[in-house]
């Protein structure tokens, strides 16, 4: 059995000490100091997004990304201390970065979507909004996904990607909203007549607003009823109210002042031989 020669191992590991050591404990010193300093820039960055005037759901967001940008300079750095070669190393991540791409193009897409919502801001937290065969409330906009939530109550998680991109309707952005109605009265029924009554019925609804004016006219001569438009501004929360109290108060309302709300109507005729 051979013996092995210890003392060159030693000797082999002081100089390995001696050569890399000073380097390891001033990369580690550096990495140390460095988490310090960057845990006090990003509180600092923080404290400053709160003193302006930027939408919440972007503060989370402008946080993770200096926070992330700062660690990455920070380990290039200490690598570079290390005499790491940076060359290699950036073309490995490069190579890797474009692998993870191809395999998660999915999910960039829907991080740039979200990256857009929140910068341009087509709506926000608590606006009712119609996109991508969806209409809800916004409950909350996420980096991949924004959240609905349904007027039965359901949740709905569209990604990001296709909601920045595709075509989009925001009833919230505006403080005022039109209804619009089409009623029929029969042949023969007065035109005065009904468009007295409905103005009686916009008159006496308080949501209605006087300005703008409300519109009534005679928009067709269908087949079996005299059509009639009409259109009126209401506050944008009180919509659906005063859209649905109007159905009801002119059809009871026709009854009782004899117009005739026309409905489609079949004749059987039964010839017997």
């Amino acid at each position: 059995m051979e013996n092995i020669d210890v003392t060159k191992y030693y000797d082999l590991a002081a100089e390995l000490i001696m050569t890399y050591g000073p380097k390891l404990l001033g990369a580690l010193a550096v990495l140390i100091v460095g988490l310090f300093i960057i845990k006090g820039l990003n509180k600092s960055f923080k404290n400053f997004l709160e003193t302006r005037k930027i939408d919440p759901s972007l503060k989370p967001f402008f946080s993770s990304i200096v926070s992330a940008l700062l660690k990455t300079l920070l380990a290039i750095s200490v690598l570079s201390m290390l005499e790491i070669e940076m060359t290699s190393f950036i073309a490995i991540l490069g190579a890797a970065g474009l692998a993870i791409g191809m395999a998660l193009s999915g999910a960039l897409q829907n991080f740039a979507g979200g990256v857009i919502i929140l910068i341009f801001k087509p709506f926000k937290v608590g606006d009712f909004i119609e996109a991508q065969g969806y209409s809800g409330t916004v409950k909350g906009i996420q980096i991949f996904n924004t959240i609905l939530t349904t007027p039965d109550n359901k949740t709905i998680i569209i990604p990001n990607g296709g909601l920045s991109t595709g075509s989009l309707t925001n009833y919230s952005t505006e403080p005022l909203r039109r209804v619009d109605w089409t009623f029929g009265v029969g042949y023969g029924d007065s035109t005065g007549k009904t468009k007295e009554v409905l103005q009686k019925l916009i008159d006496s609804n308080e949501l209605i607003l006087k300005d703008p004016a409300p519109f009534i006219a005679v928009s067709a001569l269908a087949d079996s009823s005299v059509n009639f438009t009409v259109r009126a501004w209401v506050k944008a929360p009180d919509y659906w109210t005063v859209f649905f109290d109007m159905n009801e108060k002119v059809y009871n309302t026709f009854n009782k002042e004899g117009l005739n709300i026309p409905f489609p109507q079949m004749d059987v005729h039964v010839h017997n031989k």
